[in-house]
């Protein structure tokens, strides 16, 4: 086993969003992880609305909500070395478009199947 020297304290390999916020300083690890949370959370959310096709019940999102938030605590940790929020914008980005181009369909099927306002009576 071959052993290296190092002089200073190894670094663990950080996400770019955590290396930004400055999670590899022990002092400033808590509010990196909370800002991380909070936005793991936020973007999370975003997702979960842009992706799932019907209204819910209100006691249904509130369940989902609390295991949502309680959930992304565990995921916040994997986001200090893994690319979970660039993971989570890349959804809503693609989730965003998605529907805003079904959107666009629906009222162009709508404008097609509902007839003219400007028909020209030549009797």
């Amino acid at each position: 086993m071959i052993l290296s020297a190092t002089t200073g304290t190894p670094s663990p390999n950080m996400a770019p969003i955590a290396q930004w916020l400055g999670a590899q300083d022990p002092s400033n690890f808590v509010v990196a992880f909370w800002i991380m949370y909070i936005i793991i959370n936020a973007l999370s959310i975003l997702v979960f609305n842009l992706g799932f096709a019907r209204k819910l019940p209100i006691l249904k999102n509130v369940v989902i909500y609390g295991v949502m938030f309680f959930g992304n605590m565990f995921i916040t940790l994997l986001a200090l070395t893994l690319p979970i929020i660039e993971s989570l914008f890349i959804a809503a980005l693609v989730l965003g478009v998605y529907k805003l181009q079904l959107r666009r369909h629906k009222q162009e099927q709508a404008s097609e199947d509902s007839p003219s306002l400007n028909v020209n009576n030549n009797d």
